[in-house]
């Protein structure tokens, strides 16, 4: 009969098997391909000490292909639950030491507690992906883990937030789990996602194309918009996703906590009361606006180089999570397109499913003309972006800079569509569209250049500024732009204990 201490030694044994994936060649070669191991993604991303791993032991149970005869403890995933700045949080991180990360049965019923944990203790969920998809040996089964997956992403939607790192390449089945999830990080040359490889590309339609250009960081992150931050290694990401977890709340039914705020929240910028040109058709950076207003300057953007004439992210105000979004109009004069109206919608239903108000800053000429953008749906995407707004039940806060031409002014949470305060500078346009158009349609008559101008003129200081709707109530108030941090500062205090709800009903049916 084995002693205490025999048992101690053979649970040590089995401790520092598991421990060791799938051995330190494989670990070795992954180090050589410029990744990290599961482990060491975990020290970085969970508080030291905090990690509990569980499911340490799993096994699959596959007896096909001689997969008897080749097991490794855990199998092939990492799952548990620790804390980031001191808050429960639940991750996985696969290893692809072991099957090359792929997905059995085994390790995907370890994914589904610990998701089900989470939705129990109402914490987010981040996934460390890094897999060569569905365990081919296994057939069937693996795809049912998948599934099993995929249908707790889409009930945690909504209730808690779920964000996914890229850390390899991620194919197939791997892909779609992250792209239920409110966010994606990826890493610049090490991290790829699609649906079918280079070779199945290639077979299928003849086309040459490499991994990196088919789904690496800076495909999703620049074209497809499937990426919402890319870092520089893996460090970067798994730090990015600390600081993204910083602004969110741990479920739909608490609010973001408020951090102590050092910023004087009376601090202006005379800078501001320049910042927007005198010429109309001059662009400016929005960002420099952001920045300034935001606690402590700082803005953490998402999806910086998809779309980029529409800017969204968080910030804090007082202390306060915000979310941002806004019309750049250095890039394409900040008109709204099918690509930033998407970007847009997604970003105001992830902060109004989880209680962040939406600052909304507006210099935006009209939606992009053009086949393209017909052809594309540009009229169903623009829709999404007004849904989304109008469907926004959190506190809402606009300002106009500059331009509000048209159906984008009424998109852009104007106070027709819910905006509670609307703010507008002096420099503010709203109007139908812009002077020198609206002339050539009203006045048909050839005129000669002195005139034109005389009517624009005179057009222009009639709509193009902000008083005629101040007077209809449709403006809240007219600012300087220096008071722009206190005066958003204010109205977020004003409306933290606001209350709406929607009509009872299943679910809208948003344009698609």
């Amino acid at each position: 009969m084995s002693s205490q201490q025999d048992k101690f030694e053979r649970l040590e044994e089995r401790i520092i098997e598991a421990d060791a994936g799938g051995g330190q060649d494989r670990i070795d070669r992954q180090h050589a391909a410029g990744r990290k191991t599961a482990r060491e993604r975990i020290d970085i991303l969970i508080d030291p000490g905090t990690f509990v791993e569980l499911d340490k032991f799993v096994i699959h149970r596959s007896h096909d292909f001689g997969m008897e005869k080749n097991r490794f403890p855990g199998d092939g995933v990492i799952t548990g639950y620790g804390k980031i700045d001191g808050r429960l949080v639940y991750t996985f991180a696969q290893d692809f030491t072991v099957f090359g990360g792929t997905m059995s049965r085994a390790n995907a019923d370890k994914i589904v507690k610990i998701m089900d944990l989470a939705m129990k203790m109402g914490a987010p969920f981040i996934g460390l992906n890094d897999s060569g998809g569905a365990r081919i040996q296994e057939g069937i089964e693996s795809l049912a883990g998948y599934a099993d997956i995929f249908y707790r992403n889409v009930m945690c939607s909504g209730v808690i937030p779920q964000i996914s790192a890229i850390l390899g390449p991620c194919a197939g089945g791997a892909v779609y789990s992250p792209a239920i999830t409110d966010f994606i990080v990826m890493v610049k040359d090490t991290s790829y996602m699609f649906v079918t490889g280079p070779d199945v590309v290639k077979a299928v339609t003849h086309e040459e194309v490499t991994m990196e250009e088919l789904g690496g960081a800076s495909t999703h992150h620049v074209k497809s918009g499937v990426a919402h931050l890319t870092a520089d290694n893996e460090d970067h990401a798994l730090l990015m996703i600390r600081e993204l977890i910083g602004y969110l709340p741990s479920n739909n039914l608490e609010d973001p906590h408020i951090l102590d705020c050092n910023d004087d929240i009376n601090r202006e910028d005379k800078n501001l009361n320049t910042l927007i040109p005198e010429d109309p058709n001059k662009p400016y950076d929005m960002k420099e606006l952001i920045n300034s207003i935001a606690d402590d300057q700082n803005f953490f953007e998402i999806q910086p180089s998809f779309a980029p004439n529409m800017i969204i992210g968080f910030a804090r105000f007082a202390g306060r999570s915000v979310g941002i979004v806004a019309n750049q109009p250095a890039f394409l004069a900040g008109v709204l397109d099918i690509n930033s109206s998407v970007k847009g919608a997604r970003f105001v239903r992830f902060c109004d499913a989880f209680n962040i108000p939406i600052v909304t800053i507006v210099d935006v000429p009209g939606f992009l003309p053009g086949t393209v953008q017909e052809f594309g749906g540009i009229i169903r995407h623009g829709a999404k972006l007004l849904y989304a707004f109008a469907e926004a039940t959190v506190p809402k806060i606009t300002l106009i800079t500059r331009k509000a031409y048209g159906g984008a002014y009424d998109v852009m949470s104007s106070k027709h569509i819910g905006g509670d305060i609307n703010f507008a500078y002096p420099s503010a346009e709203i109007a139908v569209m812009g002077a020198e158009g609206a002339v050539k349609i009203i006045h048909r008559a050839k005129m000669n250049a002195e005139e034109l101008a005389q009517k624009i003129g005179d057009y222009r200081d009639k709509f193009a500024n902000p008083y005629k709707a101040a007077e209809l109530g449709y403006i809240d108030e007219i600012i300087y732009p220096a008071q722009t941090r206190f005066k958003i500062i204010q109205a977020l205090e004003m409306l933290q204990n606001k209350h709406k709800t929607n009509p009872l009903k299943k679910h809208g049916n948003i344009p698609l």
